[in-house]
């Protein structure tokens, strides 16, 4: 596992979400309808990672389909569990994962750590609303990320908004923004003129981050520039899942897009091409979704 990639958790568990409703939400509200056609996915860049089976480059044909401008925030996952009284997995397990540095000093200390990502900190009573744990709020936050969400936390809200999540295919195609084969969605170079275009990690990872992109933690969902197609963030800020098994021979959910923690000098996993997964059942404070939809026909 890389050192930006939620961990996983250690027990995890093959169950399902609960039932939740079908389509309480309006199935078009904050979608962008994409027209679908062939498109060149995947990499071989030589700062890739070819055990993630980021290519080869192949052709690839996709559906018109609609898909989130932006990852679900606060104030949308908000609706749904007030709606519903739906708890998240980590809310059933009592605990979930949060970056070190954001966990206040006691509590840090008193948090187990992965042995090999111990910039981790399993902390109990952490979850979506109280991100950093016991005290913390997402109240100046209802415009950010919802995170602490597990793979079948998202399938829930899913079903219960009338949407899905993205396949991978979908995913990368509606990141590129129309761009062949660019690095990322605005272009290949990471900076141009100087100007950040998504909240990743700067400085020296784990112990300063300088922050000149303007954010520690997680950033609003529409900061920065949007992509071609309309969509914000699907570099950096967080993780989201998509709909596939990773492969046959790794165990978990296919996510995208890397998060703030991401740093080109060990993962620069916030290229369009780039890939990870986890269990399902896993959650942490920079793990998050967007939503997808099926079109008719025009």
């Amino acid at each position: 596992m890389s050192h930006c990639c939620p961990p996983s958790r250690s027990t995890p568990r093959t169950g399902v979400a609960e039932d939740v409703p079908h389509g309480a939400a309006t199935a078009s509200e904050g979608l962008i309808r994409l027209p679908g056609g062939t498109f060149r996915m995947g990499t071989e860049d030589e700062d890739g990672f070819s055990e993630d089976r980021e290519g080869p480059v192949r052709e690839v044909c996709v559906d018109a389909f609609a898909i989130d401008a932006h990852a679900v925030t606060n104030a949308r996952f908000a609706e749904f569990v007030d709606a519903t009284g739906y708890r998240t997995e980590a809310e059933k397990f009592g605990w979930t994962y949060v970056f070190a540095r954001f966990v206040p000093g006691e509590l840090r200390k008193t948090s187990p750590r992965p042995q090999q990502t111990p910039w981790w900190c399993g902390v109990s009573g952490a979850y979506w609303r109280a991100p950093e744990g016991p005290g913390s709020s997402v109240e100046q936050r209802w415009d950010h990320p919802a995170v602490h969400v597990s793979w079948h936390d998202a399938v829930a809200y899913c079903r219960w908004a009338g949407r899905r999540l993205p396949t991978e295919v979908e995913w990368e195609y509606a990141a590129r923004g129309g761009l062949d084969q660019a690095r990322y969605p605005w272009g290949d170079e990471l900076i141009p003129g100087g100007e950040h275009r998504c909240n990743i990690w700067q400085g020296k990872f784990p112990v300063r981050n300088t922050e000149e992109d303007g954010y520690a933690g997680t950033a609003p969902v529409d900061a920065f520039e949007p992509n071609g197609f309309g969509l914000y963030n699907v570099s950096g800020n967080v993780w989201e899942w998509c709909a596939d098994w990773f492969d046959p021979a790794r165990s978990g959910r296919s996510m995208r897009g890397g998060s703030y923690l991401c740093h080109d000098s060990y993962c620069n996993r916030y290229r369009v091409a780039a890939r990870t997964a986890n269990t399902p059942d896993s959650s942490s404070g920079n793990l998050g979704f967007r939503t997808a939809a099926d079109v008719s026909p025009r």
